[in-house]
């Protein structure tokens, strides 16, 4: 493998088909303003959130926002001179004039109301991955993006890696060919989830409602508050979602699968985008997720790309060992397999690569670098939204990735084939696996 620093250090260039960054609607992105400092409210700030609030500190950070009083002290320590709430919509609606841009690191269940509430406010938003739990909030999240015309970033932070970079690179370049075949395996798992009878006392310092956020209502039990969400489907989005958004960037960037949602507007519009999609899942139930999942998309041709058949594994699933062309099979892989070769990442967040076999690309130079360097995933961001550049993982990247991920979740569940439409968003041919495009909100939630 080649071995690359992983450095959060890459890109304020034109790169994303249809990202609607033209900034504008904030006081930091006006005239003479652009060179300030920003006003940053960020809703979640414990676990991701504290590492998400420390690289955005340059800035000003002028709002907190967390249900969890305790697990929170540690940013309030931190920044004394910002505002502290437990109800982001309270905040938003309170800041209004003095917010610019919004950190969401929410559990899944909760990023994209808090996320579009922000955008429609014209607030700049970088959320943390997977964008959303479900395939329907990731379209919303992405339309109302482009419809504010807002500097989004999705936190999948290997997009600002050198190895991602170079990777992405070598196959838009076609060094190894037209690609026909790719793989995505990840090593965590899940299971089944049995929800807990008892009901003990909620912590006097947790928001438990407010957690809940648009979930159903059940009762605070500790199996699910804090930081072991993310096996239960009423909040998380299992493995998949956990790690998706990270291992599957060299794999939707390489082929350019941002095509499928935005075709060429020079070519005549197609009525339809259609996704093939079979899945299976190991022990699937209603609290949780499958222990391990495999399942199949065929893609249609992009532009002058040709059709692609992708194959996802998790939970100690693997491909065929061969596909490594005599390299040992790993434990995280992300393959793209052309005519001439392979481009492949063992690393879960892409930030190494190699070219496969090692033996015909060992001294090869490889293209130009054509994707800008830059400030790091979050200094990227930051410069989008005082109108200076754009961002690579903007929602209108993360929001079809996040499609394509959650896709993964609902196939290994409804264990039967079915279509998906890019452009309306829709399952074709398969009610069952429609209903998992979304849910209904409790009362008081909105998207």
């Amino acid at each position: 493998m080649k071995r690359h620093t992983t450095r959060r250090g890459f890109l304020a260039g034109n790169l994303a088909v249809g990202t609607g960054l033209l900034i504008c609607g904030s006081r930091s992105a006006l005239g003479s303003q652009a060179n300030d400092r920003l006003n940053i409210a960020c809703i979640g700030v414990a676990g991701m959130g504290w590492g998400d609030l420390g690289n955005v500190s340059s800035e000003n950070i002028v709002a907190l926002c967390d249900v969890h009083e305790s697990r929170a002290a540690k940013a309030y320590e931190a920044h004394p001179q910002a505002k502290r709430y437990r109800d982001f919509r309270r905040m938003l609606d309170e800041m209004d004039r003095q917010i610019d841009a919004v950190v969401v690191a929410t559990p899944d269940h909760t990023h994209a109301v808090a996320g579009v509430a922000a955008m429609n406010r014209g607030k700049h938003v970088y959320c943390e991955k997977p964008l959303t739990r479900t395939v329907h909030e990731a379209r919303v999240m992405r339309e109302t993006a482009a419809k504010r015309k807002v500097a989004t970033q999705m936190g999948n932070q290997g997009s600002a890696s050198e190895g991602l970079r170079r990777a992405v690179e070598f196959a838009w370049a076609g060094t190894v060919g037209p690609v026909r075949e790719a793989h995505l395996w990840m090593g965590n798992s899940d299971g089944p989830k049995v929800r807990p009878p008892e009901e003990p006392p909620t912590p006097p310092d947790l928001f438990w409602d407010l957690w809940l956020g648009p979930a159903p209502y059940r009762p605070y039990h500790p199996c699910y508050c804090p930081a072991v969400w993310r096996g239960w489907r009423a909040f998380g989005s299992g493995g998949m979602g956990d790690m998706g958004c990270h291992t599957a960037n060299l794999v939707f960037r390489g082929l350019r699968l941002e095509k499928l949602w935005f075709p060429d507007p020079n070519r005549p519009r197609p009525d339809r985008v259609v996704i093939r999609i079979d899945g299976e899942g190991s022990e699937v139930d209603e609290e949780g997720y499958p222990r391990w999942l495999i399942v199949r998309f065929d893609l249609p041709a992009r532009d002058e790309l040709p059709p692609v058949r992708l194959t996802l594994y998790s939970g100690g699933k693997l491909p065929p060992a061969d596909v490594l062309l005599g390299e040992p099979m790993t434990k995280w892989g992300a393959l793209l397999t052309g005519s001439q070769g392979s481009i492949f990442s063992d690393c879960p967040w892409n930030t190494r690569y190699a070219l496969l076999p090692k033996s015909k690309f060992s001294d090869d130079a490889g293209p130009d670098k054509t994707l800008p360097r830059g400030p790091g995933h979050h200094g990227e961001w930051i410069e989008a939204c005082k109108g200076r550049g754009e961002t690579f993982s903007s929602f209108a990247i993360g929001g079809p990735l996040t499609e394509l991920i959650q896709l993964a979740n609902i196939a290994a569940t409804v264990n039967r084939p079915f279509e998906y439409d890019t452009l309306s968003g829709e399952i074709l041919n398969q009610p069952e696996a429609s209903r998992l495009l979304h849910r209904e909100y409790r009362e008081g939630w909105i998207l």
